[in-house]
């Protein structure tokens, strides 16, 4: 695997946010969602279950997404579109940031010097836009500021500034949420972008070695996995159909 931050000067470097909102379980329900990767119909199906439960226990909730919304499904954009509209959903959520939305966020400043991308989604990213990758390519060969003109003018600005403010972590009672998982033994504040958005092992097989129970996605399962203070709610969405809700309450979590 490449590096996350091994190329160009082109690309301004990001630290992102890390919110942290206490220590103490919240008031209400959280409901974290797994990888969507491009599937709006199934994000839609999954804030429709949440709602019910909303409507159902009478009490209020969060909705936490572990990131990954786009690439390998066919409406990325479409999905980008509607985390940037809260009001219609009628719901408060949190959107982090993935892996995959790093990636995009530095192929749109540096396209040339992050081709990697596209064998990782981003050909279907791209297409969900109307563009053909491979014809950009080839139209425009080592012309850079070509390609770039070409996104500027296709990928809206709102989805731009969603890709460069997206946070990295969110700890809220006795809860981490994060992307890929925690460098074991390490405070989150001091964490590393880059683990937090791709580390697998040493993580999956020993958690993170804090307090706090983690709620990750990133590494696919055939079903959702509760391993040592870890739960990882990737159940690769885009092929299987199954996107996964986690419901977190003062008592338990359990799989909506």
């Amino acid at each position: 695997m490449f590096s996350l931050f091994s190329s160009s000067e082109k690309v301004p470097r990001v630290r992102r946010r890390r919110i942290d909102l206490g220590s103490s379980h919240p008031p209400y329900s959280i409901y974290a969602i797994g990888d969507v990767h491009g599937r709006l119909d199934l994000l839609l199906e999954a804030e429709h279950r949440i709602r019910a439960d909303i409507r159902k226990c009478g009490r209020p909730g969060l909705v936490v997404l572990l990131g990954d919304y786009i690439d390998r499904g066919n409406n990325s954009a479409g999905v980008l579109s509607h985390l940037g509209d809260s009001v219609e959903t009628g719901l408060r959520r949190i959107a982090l940031c993935g892996n995959h939305e790093e990636l995009f966020r530095r192929f749109l400043h540096d396209p040339l010097g992050h081709l990697q991308w596209l064998e990782l989604g981003g050909h279907e990213t791209l297409y969900s836009y109307g563009i053909d990758g491979d014809a950009l390519l080839a139209r425009y060969a080592d012309n850079a500021a070509g390609i770039r003109r070409v996104l500027r003018e296709t990928i809206p600005t709102e989805h731009r500034t969603l890709l460069e403010n997206l946070p990295i972590a969110l700890r809220i009672g006795g809860y981490i949420f994060v992307h890929a998982g925690i460098r074991p033994g390490v405070a989150l504040e001091t964490q590393d972008d880059e683990d937090l958005l791709w580390i697998r092992e040493p993580f999956i097989a020993e958690g993170s070695g804090l307090s706090a129970t983690v709620v990750h996605g990133h590494t696919p399962m055939p079903e959702p996995t509760f391993g040592p203070g870890r739960i990882g709610i990737d159940t690769r969405a885009y092929a299987s159909g199954l996107l996964t809700v986690l419901k977190i309450t003062a008592r338990d979590a359990i799989i909506l």
